[in-house]
């Protein structure tokens, strides 16, 4: 009777390890998308990540759109929802410009109007899955754009602030610009990096920072922090966060689309 209370333990032990729930997203970055680009690139990528197994989200991280025009971003809106999964976005230094009717609010709207499941109303936000919690960080300039980037005060700010609120959290931070420079290219790095990587030694919740921009592929870590540069399309990072609910794993992995 022991020996048979002890299976059911057992058993019950291991169904729960099996049912926890790893998640599983899709990183695509820089896209650059023009309705009248004469190969669709992204559409092989999203024919190819619609393949892949047990894919939770995908998250765009910035420069999805060659210029900023709303009939492209209308039309990368409606590939991007070809996709089997929920997306997000980023906004990169090619996405938004005031002077060309695409502002930063401009644009959030654009997406949550023709993204229905789309919930953000804002270039930066928050959202969970799975106990895990992932910071949308906007570091782009609608005035005067151009490749360096720049998170404000204020961004810092708000990021610090979420961190606290979610401190006994795993938090992966999304974004355009990287904070480690995956490459010498002086005109692509993050003013003032410094304040900002500062600011998350303060926090021992963030497991990842992971961005585009560059055009490489790199993995880094600084302070206990995975930063992750992804390449543009075709490439594409499939990213599994394991063991969520003791001590979170990050596994990376680029994917070419052909």
């Amino acid at each position: 009777m022991k020996k048979l209370a002890l299976l059911i333990f057992s058993f019950i032990l291991f169904s729960s390890s099996v049912m926890a729930k790893d998640i599983r997203f899709v990183q695509i970055t820089d896209v650059r998308y023009s309705k009248n680009s004469e190969e669709n690139i992204l559409a092989k990528v999203i024919a190819d990540v619609n393949k892949e197994s047990g894919v939770d989200f995908v998250i765009f991280t910035g420069d999805n759109i060659n210029r900023p025009n709303p009939d492209d971003l209308k039309a990368f809106i409606n590939e991007a929802k070809k996709l089997n999964c929920p997306f997000y976005v980023a906004v990169g230094d090619r996405d938004v410009n005031k002077r060309k009717e695409l502002s930063k609010k401009q644009y959030a709207s654009f997406v949550k109007k023709y993204a229905r499941h789309y919930k953000p109303s804002t270039t930066n936000y928050v959202f969970e899955k799975q106990g895990v919690v992932f910071i949308v960080a906007d570091g782009s300039k609608d005035v005067i754009p151009n490749t360096i980037g720049y998170y404000k005060d204020e961004v810092l700010e708000w990021i610090d602030a979420n961190l606290e609120v979610y401190k006994k959290k795993p938090v992966v931070i999304l974004q355009h610009f990287p904070l480690i420079p995956p490459c010498e290219r002086e005109t692509y790095n993050t003013y003032k990096a410094e304040n900002y990587l500062n600011m998350l030694k303060n926090h021992k919740n963030v497991k990842a920072v992971i961005a585009g921009h560059f055009g490489v592929n790199k993995e880094e870590t600084v302070d206990g922090i995975v930063h992750i540069s992804t390449a543009p399309v075709p490439n594409y990072r499939v990213i599994d966060i394991l063991n969520i609910e003791s001590e979170p794993v990050i596994w990376a992995q680029v994917k070419k689309a052909e």
